[in-house]
């Protein structure tokens, strides 16, 4: 069995990217990924009937997902976080309701209900995710509001 305080300080990695992205603190969402990162939501879009390839790069995943969700506005409840260790490495997986509303028009949203599988690499004394590859179980709303 792990240590919970180790489980702890790998989903706080997942806390700190919806803490960061609901409050629209892109120097905060920055801050959980690696810099080689790669955020995939492909699995989530296909059930969607969107297209979105994975974006690599810290700096493209900030600009990417900030760009994308300007006009909306996000609450994210993240349950059932299950991690696995592998040295330096941790998996987390997790499933995560995403409310999305248009800031201006409160009438257009779009709820999710997606399963998390996030790959982390330890650094310093916390994580940092290296892969978060998202893919939806169910969903109500509009998936237009998310482009693709």
């Amino acid at each position: 069995m792990s240590d919970p305080a180790a489980q702890l300080a790998v989903v706080d990695a997942l806390y700190g990217f919806a803490e960061a992205l609901d409050a629209k603190d892109a120097e905060a969402f920055a801050a959980v990924f690696a810099v080689d990162g790669t955020l995939d939501f492909s699995p989530g879009g296909r059930t969607l009937g969107l297209d979105f390839p994975p974006i690599e790069g810290r700096e493209q995943i900030v600009a990417g997902i900030f760009g994308a969700l300007a006009e909306i506005t996000t609450t994210h409840t993240i349950g059932n976080p299950r991690v696995a260790f592998d040295g330096a490495r941790a998996r987390v997986t997790a499933l995560v309701e995403a409310q999305h509303i248009v800031t201006a028009d409160r009438s257009r949203h779009l709820l999710l209900k997606n399963r998390y599988t996030v790959d982390l690499d330890a650094d310093g004394p916390g994580w940092r995710i290296r892969r978060l590859e998202i893919a939806t179980v169910w969903w109500t709303g509009e998936p237009t509001l998310l482009g693709g």
